[in-house]
């Protein structure tokens, strides 16, 4: 991107502050910001000149496939998963772009160790599950791993180190996902450094798009995969590529499955799977009114009991029809550091770390995908066997927890 351009796209979006600071910078500082615009999904900007978030829709129970259900046909759905893995038509992308930072490491948070005798990575509990169907399918299956600008580098010379815990370093690939610009309180674009843009990924619903910018999806779509099982790097639990959930989801017909688990109570800090204006959907923890707490389904038992693990199987084809509609940006208050007029300092700036949320992110959501996919089947597994995240370095979600969870299925940590 030229000089030109960049300004013509801050005219577009009305981004005069940051027009006045592009002009003001010199030529290495404005080659710096050019190079970071490679990465930055601008289209966001019209989510600032739209108003706030859209109240939500009518929200009513959807039904879930259970346990018992699952079980009376579960080798029938393998049978149908296996089929589809071994013809090539699933592929699974983790994602990999978050830190470390909660758990008290500056590094990606893949590359985080939970063992306590010996040496147990995030990135290595994640592909061993996935070896597991490898095994089972015996064929290899291709895994994509969304990184970010920060991470990226490192991510990949960690599972470079480490032979790639096994899997073949062949059917691996990456790629980085989008970054959206911070906004004041103004909705102008922000400095983070005199040669920094203020900028953020643009939140886990934007993998896709993500993968459409740097070519992956032709590259998918041309070799033949028909569906992407998507899920969070951090739950060292989760089974990839499941064969069962793969062919209960085909079979079904809907555009996308997602994993579900029993909720440990009402309000617990998962989102429930749901439908909104008759379409699946997912309202998170902190949108669950009285009303909706206390529903009950047909059967009488709690309407919005199963919570959703970031773990979905999306077909590809219907994607590319959502992210043409465009994913909505939600507008999210957090600390951001910022450049401003310091006198004390040498130059006259300085970076900020403000004490408090200062400014907003701009992200896209996972829950909005599964909402304009259509069709969903929620698929029942059991927690204990499949939910361990780690969010947090104490406590609920935590190392301790998620190091529990794996001793009691018997792995060696």
């Amino acid at each position: 991107m030229t000089d030109t351009e960049f300004i013509d796209l801050l005219k577009k979006f009305e981004q005069n502050k940051m027009i006045d600071c592009f002009r003001a910078m010199n030529e290495a500082d404005k080659e710096r910001i050019l190079k970071q615009t490679e990465l930055m999904d601008f289209n966001c900007l019209q989510y600032a000149k739209s108003g706030e978030d859209k109240p939500r829709g009518v929200i009513s129970p959807i039904r879930t496939m259970k346990l018992a259900e699952i079980d009376e046909k579960r080798e029938h759905y393998r049978e149908i998963g296996i089929k589809a893995i071994q013809e090539g038509k699933i592929a699974a992308l983790v994602l990999g772009g978050g830190m470390g930072t909660r758990l008290g490491s500056p590094h990606a948070k893949g590359m985080f160790d939970i063992g306590t005798s010996k040496n147990v990575y995030i990135y290595q509990r994640m592909i061993e599950n996935m070896l597991d169907v490898v095994k089972e399918a015996k064929t290899w299956i291709p895994l994509i791993i969304m990184t970010s600008y920060i991470n990226d580098a490192e991510t990949r010379q960690f599972l470079w180190d480490k032979k790639c815990f096994g899997y073949n370093p062949k059917y691996i690939s990456f790629f980085i996902q989008d970054m959206a610009p911070c906004l004041d309180e103004n909705d102008q674009m922000m400095l983070a450094k005199p040669d920094e843009l203020a900028m953020s990924p643009n939140g886990n619903g934007g993998f896709y798009s993500s993968m459409i910018n740097c070519g992956l999806a032709d590259k998918c779509k041309k070799a033949g995969i028909e569906y992407l099982n998507v899920f969070a790097v951090d739950n060292v639990l989760q089974r990839i590529a499941d064969p069962v959930f793969i062919g209960a989801t085909i079979e079904s017909g809907c555009a996308t499955g997602a994993k579900v688990v029993k909720k440990s109570n009402p309000g617990e800090r998962v989102g429930s799977i749901c439908m909104e204006d008759g379409a699946p959907s997912v309202v998170e923890y902190y949108e669950m009114t009285e009303e909706l707490l206390d529903a009950v389904d047909e059967t009488g038992e709690p309407a919005y009991s199963y919570g959703v693990i970031l773990n979905y199987l999306f077909k590809l084809e219907v994607m590319d029809s959502v992210v043409k509609e465009k994913l909505p940006f939600h507008k999210v208050k957090k600390k951001v550091p910022y450049l401003a007029k310091v006198d004390d300092s040498p130059t006259g700036y300085a970076t900020i770390q403000p004490a408090e949320p200062n400014a907003f992110k701009l992200e896209t959501l996972t829950l909005d995908m599964v909402h304009l996919m259509g069709t969903c089947l929620p698929f029942e597994v059991i927690r204990e066997k499949e939910f361990a995240p780690i969010k947090n370095a104490m406590g609920v979600d935590s190392v301790q927890t998620a190091r529990e969870l794996l001793l009691l299925n018997g792995y060696e940590l």
